[in-house]
């Protein structure tokens, strides 16, 4: 990014510390509802009853775009059912109180925006103006096949035998062989950019063993710096590090991993330092990407939800802000955390889940909601959820096999498709057979997903809608465990215990996955034993 750009935006972002705060309302129209702001409903762990799904309730409480992402993506963007948006440069509060928005920045007052008469309207309004297309796409792989990430099979003991074991395993269990990530702690600690020895003896070799069965290879890579290592000394002398507030020492900044200095990423310097380390780790191995982790704006937010007891120099947003734009100069790349990437060629995933029966309900309204703040390239969590405890001393009497099932088969049809955990370790061979039909069917129908990736690209359109986007004013406003894929298929998966439930058509004749020709515009009840995912053609 240019210097001159980056000073507009620390201007905008540093002064708003010193303005005085902004009140605005919005009036709702009648039937009017509100989508945007959030991927996430709520934060990792956040019991089910205490989610509301988009689109916001009348009443709805205070949401700090300042302090919180929610641990994934978020932009200064709402829009309505009735055509209409808002949009803001800088982060802002909102609530909600009888159908009304009440909105407050440190810039300025905030108006509402007419981008047509519908949802769709609205956001292809707002992006065309504010996020347009970039025109291009993460690497066509990482959505014409499953992902496989080593997180929860190996968690911070990452090492060369077992990532060869899991790669081998993929291909032995008869699972297309995709994208590889190896995630966090294969460094000797953070800010360092070697392979450890002593848990990697031969990374090139590794490399090449990977390369050779057809797979291309990730690693996790994050913007902190552990304290007292030569990469600290270095980066604090160059002043590329986040400093303490009204200080010029590094701040210690608290995250999931302990304390650490952060890389001070509005600084040309600090991303130039690291894209050439990343750069350095390509041409030294052959990595193919790199898994962008840890740039959450609360780990930097005074007041958020995890900020440390120290404040800092630096405007939050712009830091997550500056990582995804980092992201951009691989074609293999995966984000968590976003501010304002909406249209850019960045793979995002949702936040890690627990391995529930909630947590899964969140797997379509969180997706839908990725599509509406202009992320279309987006990976739902690992199938199974992200969270490490969850598969650690498993019984085995015990465990649920059919939400593993049917976690595979929500992703099957989204725009792309993760593992972590072997589903070969938990899984009995009913089971097992069962997800790698869902892993196949994403791989056959990759070459559909990736057009829409490249249209994406283009025009900015979602790849997984909501069918209010799809087909307004036909009582789809609050559908949140039914999506479309494109403008072609319609996917109904179960996302509760049990082998049946209704499905809403819209207007239309429709074709289901066994053939059976159905006419749309009401709900009907489909059997859904646990070898079915149940979706639609539009003809």
């Amino acid at each position: 990014m240019k210097k001159s750009l980056l000073a507009v935006l620390l201007f905008v972002f540093t002064t708003s510390i010193f303005a005085q705060k902004f009140m605005s309302e919005i009036k709702s129209l009648e039937g009017e509802k509100w989508y945007g702001a959030y991927t996430a409903k709520a934060f990792c762990n956040t019991p089910l009853k205490d989610i509301t799904f988009q689109p916001y309730a009348a009443n709805e409480k205070r949401n700090d775009l300042r302090t919180d992402n929610r641990g994934n993506q978020a932009a200064p963007l709402l829009m309505s059912n009735k055509g209409r948006y808002v949009w803001s440069n800088a982060p802002f509060v909102f609530e909600f109180k009888d159908g009304n928005i009440i909105l407050s920045s440190d810039v300025e007052k905030i108006e509402s925006a007419v981008g047509g008469k519908t949802l769709r309207e609205a956001y292809m309004s707002a992006q065309a103006k504010f996020f347009p297309a970039s025109g291009k796409t993460p690497n066509e792989l990482m959505f014409k096949i499953p992902q496989y990430n080593t997180w929860i099979e190996l968690g911070t003991d990452q090492n060369q035998k077992d990532v060869i074991k899991y790669a081998d395993d993929v291909m032995k269990n008869g699972f297309p062989v995709g994208v590889f990530m190896i995630d966090d702690n294969w460094s000797h600690y953070y800010g360092n950019y070697e392979f450890n020895p002593t848990t990697f003896p031969n990374p090139k070799g590794m490399m090449d063993y990977l390369h050779a069965k057809g797979f291309k290879v990730m690693l996790w890579v994050t913007p902190f710096v552990s304290p007292d290592s030569k990469e600290y000394r270095e980066l604090a002398q160059a002043n590329c590090l986040i400093l303490k507030k009204g200080s010029k020492a590094p701040a210690l900044i608290k995250w999931w991993n302990g304390y650490s200095a952060c890389l001070d990423l509005t600084n040309p310097k600090a991303l130039e330092w690291m894209q050439t380390k990343l750069k350095s780790l390509q041409e030294r191995y052959g990595i193919d990407g790199f898994k962008f982790d840890a740039a959450d704006f609360d780990f930097y937010a005074k007041g958020s939800r995890i900020f440390p007891n120290e404040d800092t120099n630096t405007e939050p947003c712009l830091q997550t802000e500056m990582f995804g734009k980092l992201g951009t100069a691989f074609d293999f790349n995966e984000f968590r955390a976003g501010w304002k990437n909406g249209g850019q060629p960045l793979a995002q995933r949702l936040q890690d889940k627990r391995y529930s029966w909630d947590d899964i309900k969140l797997l379509v309204p969180d997706m839908l909601s990725a599509g509406l703040i202009g992320h279309a390239f987006t990976c739902p969590d690992m199938i199974g959820g992200g969270l490490l405890g969850d598969f650690e001393n498993i019984d085995y009497k015990t465990f649920d096999q059919e939400l593993m099932v049917r976690s595979a088969q929500i992703q099957a049809l989204m725009p792309m498709m993760q593992f972590s955990v072997a589903p070969w370790r938990v899984l009995d061979a009913q089971h097992l057979k069962i997800v790698q039909d869902a892993a196949l069917l994403h791989a056959k129908m990759g070459d559909y997903i990736y057009e829409l990736a490249q249209k994406a690209a283009k025009d900015g359109e979602p790849i997984v809608r909501h069918l209010e986007y799809s087909f307004p004013n036909q009582g789809f406003s609050s559908c949140d465990d039914q999506f479309m894929l494109g403008d072609k298929y319609l996917v109904a998966p179960m996302v509760d215990k049990g082998e049946s439930r209704d499905v809403k058509l819209p207007k239309g004749s429709w074709v289901d996955d066994l053939g059976k020709k159905y006419k749309g515009g009401k709900t009907v009840k489909m059997n859904v034993p646990l070898n079915r995912l149940v979706y639609f053609t539009r003809m």
